[in-house]
């Protein structure tokens, strides 16, 4: 590894994770290998389980969500605790994902699977989270995959565990490279909860306007509440002036492209995956591939323009017909649909992308879409499910003025996004050298 071929400072001391952990015989642990925990264990309010969804490999620090729960009885004789400052690490499967549970975490108590290891630090060492921030940077992370052993599934042991370097600094020195890095984490993780609450305030928008129908009336009044004219259609009592369409009447859908694995090659262009499809719908860039490939030209992309997922590789149906706004990609010239997605453009001005993007991320679209679609290990929606989605269709006016405002917000979450790629690549690139002594702390 690079930093066991660099000199560092003669103050600091080259270690493995062995020398750092806690003066505790259970300060490095694994999960509770191969077991079969009982269902009638699992509660619904109990000992919130860690599994491999609360980590991530690119400095996210803990997903503090998405837990199930062990009783207290089962969690306690599994005795596989983990605690506040605690890094876990991924044992199988996804090898490199790295996390610490922080100060103001939702629990005082979690358990991790058995595919989990749960590392204690002693902390007149070293900071736990300058351990965290050595451990889940870029060279690390591959360090820790390269070291895998497993045949069929990537794994790592607790000797592997055990064998890790880390540079360690004086504690002084320590806190100065987590005050550097954590106040730009700070803003990263700061934007990020910014666009969860805008993103939120758009949903809610949407439902209060025109599923409840308490949209602005003319004079600024909720409509449905203030007494507006309804009347009875199969969907029930809609507003005045509404009517039920079908999607496909206010839409064109155009199929992604397939592709080779030799086209996926160093580009300026590339290839929007399924996998740039968040659970729950919304873009995000770790699905990009640098495409060489052939393309239509209405596969291309525009920036502002809606896509939803056609493909969901597993049976819960995650990402299976949820859409994403594609934002504009500095580094890349252009971006083109795979044949996993399809490009969703509005062709009047009855609807717009703002409002067709809500529309389909109602839960009444997703369980349409999941009546279209089939396969028994992998799901494929089938062509038909975006055009022959039935809806009520608002005045054009209430769309045009939904889309003005949503645009605004829209356009900050992109904002947001931009500032928090710069301050990853400033951090990603500070990081190795803050931690391995190139860079100097004054």
């Amino acid at each position: 590894m690079d930093s066991e071929n660099r000199k560092i400072p003669d103050d600091w001391e080259l270690m493995t994770i062995d020398k750092i952990k806690a003066n505790d015989k259970k300060a490095i642990i694994s999960g509770p290998f191969g077991s079969n925990i009982g269902s009638r264990y699992f509660v619904e309010s109990g000992i919130p389980v860690i599994r491999g969804n609360n980590l991530k490999a690119d400095m996210t620090r803990f997903i503090d969500d998405g837990f199930v729960f062990l009783t207290l009885e089962k969690a306690t004789e599994l005795n596989t605790w983990a605690e506040r400052n605690d890094l876990i690490f991924t044992a199988a499967g996804t090898i490199g994902q790295v996390g610490i549970i922080p100060k103001n975490s939702k629990y005082e108590k979690y358990i991790i699977s058995n595919k989990q290891l749960r590392l204690r630090v002693n902390e007149s060492i070293i900071r736990p989270l300058f351990a965290f921030y050595w451990f889940s940077c870029p060279i690390m992370v591959s360090y820790i995959q390269q070291r895998n052993t497993g045949s069929t599934i990537p794994l790592i042991n607790l000797s592997v565990l055990r064998s890790l370097p880390i540079p360690v600094p004086p504690i002084d020195i320590q806190d100065r490279v987590i005050n550097i890095v954590g106040s730009l984490d700070s803003k990263i993780a700061l934007n990020r909860s910014m666009n969860t609450t805008i993103e939120a305030i758009g949903q809610a928008l949407f439902k209060h306007w025109f599923i409840n129908f308490e949209f602005p009336d003319g004079e600024g009044r909720p409509y449905r509440s203030s007494g507006g004219e309804m009347i009875e259609t199969e969907f029930g009592s809609v507003p005045k002036g509404w009517k039920t369409e079908k999607l496909g009447e206010h839409i064109d859908v155009v199929k992604g492209c397939s592709y080779r694995s030799e086209d996926l090659q160093s580009s300026d262009k590339a290839l929007v995956t399924l996998k740039s499809i968040e659970r729950g719908g919304g873009f995000k860039l770790d699905g990009l591939k640098p495409y060489t490939g052939e393309y239509k030209q209405e596969q291309i992309i525009s920036p502002g323009e809606l896509v939803v997922a056609h493909t969901d590789l597993t049976q819960k149906a995650e990402v299976l017909g949820k859409p994403a706004i594609v934002r504009k990609v500095p580094s890349y010239s252009s971006l083109i649909a795979s044949l996993d997605l399809s490009i969703v453009r509005s062709k009047n001005e009855s609807t717009n992308i703002p409002f067709i993007y809500y529309l389909i991320k109602t839960e009444d679209f997703q369980n349409h879409a999941y009546g279209y679609a089939d396969g028994t290990t992998v799901l494929h929606l089938s062509k038909k499910a975006i055009p022959e989605y039935k809806f009520v269709l608002p005045e054009k006016k209430l769309v045009k003025k939904f889309g003005e405002l949503i645009i605004k917000l829209l356009n900050k979450i992109q904002n947001n996004e931009l500032e928090s790629e710069i301050a990853v690549s400033i951090r990603d690139a500070l990081l190795p050298k803050l931690m391995s002594g190139e860079i100097k702390i004054r």
